[in-house]
């Protein structure tokens, strides 16, 4: 699991880092596109993708989106096959105008992330909390590490030494 693990947040960061590229661009042009990774419904203008950060233990995946400013109601998770999908909208404050300079972008969000196999999808969990969305999938029981004991050669010929004496 831990190899499927580190080649996917490999592909993650190579990700993150082509989005960021894409967003300083599409930023600097004011050209807005859509982003590759899924297909945003017909008409829908994706602004950017929020900032990810995935980390894992023994028991749990943990992914970590930036969201300063978005609130519990204009944000969306939900699992799309094995797809962590995450959407919604930051908006712009009460009276930004249109004369206003400001380096943060507003408007509609997605981002979404494979998730590796041998996760309990049944129970992921998200909290937000000042800006940040905090997101827990435990790793299944069988797929977290376990020690294996380890005999040596000498342990085991007393081992047979004790079955014929005991014959």
């Amino acid at each position: 699991m831990l190899n499927t693990v580190f080649s996917n947040d490999i592909r993650q960061t190579l990700e993150h880092f082509r989005r960021s590229v894409d967003q300083m661009f599409d930023n600097y042009s004011g050209y807005r596109a859509e982003r590759a990774t899924g297909v945003p419904a017909e008409g829908t203008e994706w602004t950017f993708s929020p900032v990810l950060e995935t980390g894992w233990d023994d028991n749990k995946l943990h992914l970590r989106a930036v969201l300063p400013g978005v609130r519990q109601n204009d944000v969306n998770v939900n699992l799309q096959g094995n797809n962590l999908v995450i959407t919604g909208e930051r908006k712009a404050p009460e009276g930004l105008t249109n004369n206003a300079y400001t380096q943060l972008v507003y408007g509609k969000f997605f981002t979404s992330v494979t998730l590796p196999s041998g996760l309990e999808t049944d129970k992921v969990s998200c909290q937000l909390q000042d800006g940040v969305l905090d997101i827990s999938i435990p790793v299944a029981e069988a797929m977290k590490p376990r020690q294996i004991p380890i005999h040596g050669v000498g342990q085991q010929k007393t081992a047979e030494q004790q079955k014929t004496i005991s014959a």
